[in-house]
């Protein structure tokens, strides 16, 4: 029969870990960032792009719930890398007052590719319910002015390597066929889409490269052996890392580096180092 006293001890014992575990997904996890490095093959990629660096930061959240001391060390990070490319796969800040004010003075830190900047607008860039794209317009426009390309449904060429920007999905903004329209045959591409949904939907013709994505968060908490609960997507199985795709396409979804509330658990963030090789 278990005595009064080891009835407290194991009450204490259980509340110590509760709050060690509280503070931990709390204060610790969600500043603790990885730096993913992979391999990055491109078909017909031009040779002297070979070995390139291709950094994609996404969901970054600038906003109340992400610190922004956080932030610039996470930019620093990057900026130590000095990367070649560097791409922003939407999400760029969450809905507050005074957003545009603080996405400004938080852009002006962004880190920049020696060689090309590009980005894509996520749902929240949208405003409330992804519903104002007069938000989006200018959240595009501060990411412009400080060195960042922002393609909506477009493609852009940089040094032989093909960027095809998708708008967001849940802002109703997406169109495949307009941003693969002008893709030439045999031609290096990367394609940037928030939303790892967009995977899913027909029009993807003889596209066989990689897609970087971002919005799961990875489901920022993750209970050991089995599956996040929460995912803000149909397909259940796009949690985070690569997947091979139908067509020879391989899709990679990032963790992000910010969080809509500051909790993780085995989620840790991360901004992702591409080495890119020929196919």
């Amino acid at each position: 029969m278990i005595t009064r006293r080891q009835f407290i001890k194991a009450s204490a014992a259980t509340l110590g870990l509760g709050a060690a575990a509280g503070i931990y997904t709390w204060r610790l996890e969600p500043h603790w960032l990885e730096v993913v490095e992979r391999r990055l093959p491109v078909a017909d990629l031009p040779k002297d792009l070979a070995g390139s660096r291709l950094v994609q930061l996404s969901d970054l959240h600038i906003g109340p719930q992400v610190d922004d001391g956080y932030l610039l060390r996470s930019f620093q990070r990057v900026k130590e890398i000095s990367p070649e490319f560097v791409v922003y796969t939407g999400d760029f800040t969450s809905h507050e007052p005074q957003m545009f004010e603080h996405a400004q003075r938080m852009f002006s830190h962004l880190p920049l590719g020696s060689r090309g900047t590009f980005g894509i607008l996520g749902n929240h860039d949208y405003g409330l319910r992804w519903a104002q794209p007069h938000v989006a317009e200018r959240i595009a426009g501060l990411a412009t002015d400080v060195g960042v390309r922002v393609l909506r449904n477009e493609l852009v060429e940089m040094a032989g390597l093909h960027i095809i920007g998708l708008d967001d999905l849940w802002a109703k903004r997406f169109d495949l066929a307009a941003g693969l329209g002008t893709l030439p045959a045999r031609a290096a591409a990367i394609v940037l889409s928030h939303n790892p949904d967009t995977a899913d939907l027909p029009g993807w013709g003889a596209y066989s490269g990689c897609i970087l994505s971002g919005h799961t968060h990875g489901g920022q908490c993750k209970p050991p052996f089995l599956p996040p609960p929460l995912l803000p997507v149909r397909n259940r199985r796009y949690t985070c890392g690569e997947f091979e795709l139908s067509g020879g396409r391989r899709l990679y979804i990032s963790r992000g580096v910010g969080h809509l509330q500051r909790v993780r658990f085995n989620v840790r963030p991360e901004i992702t180092v591409f080495r890119m090789e020929g196919a």
